[in-house]
């Protein structure tokens, strides 16, 4: 009588299984990604608006006379918004024997490293076999190998 194996294994061997190198690699690049996505100018920062839309506010305010147009909070913020490196390296320049970003350590932990699912962000104990991600349960596995599970590799 032949012995009964696992789906999930026999599928496994068919997968490609990256090494931990092959690991590093893909989730540096995929931080990057984000990196890239998260820090951008405002898109409608230049768009000139059309003498004839009616200006509501305005009519408003003015009841008569002009007055003189003053600039909110946020129009500065806006305008002279930095971006974390130059606020890191402004903080350095300022104060560099100060405690600060850069030289902020904690010593390390006595306990280990804690592992969470990648789809839902609960404490894990299993390891997806091709990627190395961690995941839950079998529906976050699910969710994991149909949108996640090396999808998105160079």
């Amino acid at each position: 009588m032949a012995a009964r194996e696992s789906g999930r294994i026999k599928d496994a061997y068919q997968k490609r299984v990256l090494d931990e190198a092959a690991r590093k690699r893909r989730q540096k690049k995929a931080l990057e990604a984000l990196e890239q996505d998260n820090f951008h100018d405002d898109p409608h920062a230049d768009l000139v608006m059309s003498k004839k839309v009616p200006k509501f506010q305005e009519t408003l305010d003015n009841r008569g006379g002009r007055r003189k147009k003053t600039r909110s909070a946020e129009y500065y913020k806006q305008r002279f918004r930095k971006t974390f490196a130059q606020l890191v390296e402004e903080d350095l320049n300022i104060n560099p024997n100060s405690p600060n970003y850069v030289s902020a350590q904690a010593p390390p932990s006595k306990f280990p490293e804690r592992q969470f699912c990648a789809v839902c962000g609960f404490p894990s104990n299993y390891t997806c076999i091709p990627c190395g991600a961690r995941y839950c349960s079998m529906k976050c596995l699910g969710t994991h190998l149909d949108t996640r599970c090396l999808k998105w590799t160079a």
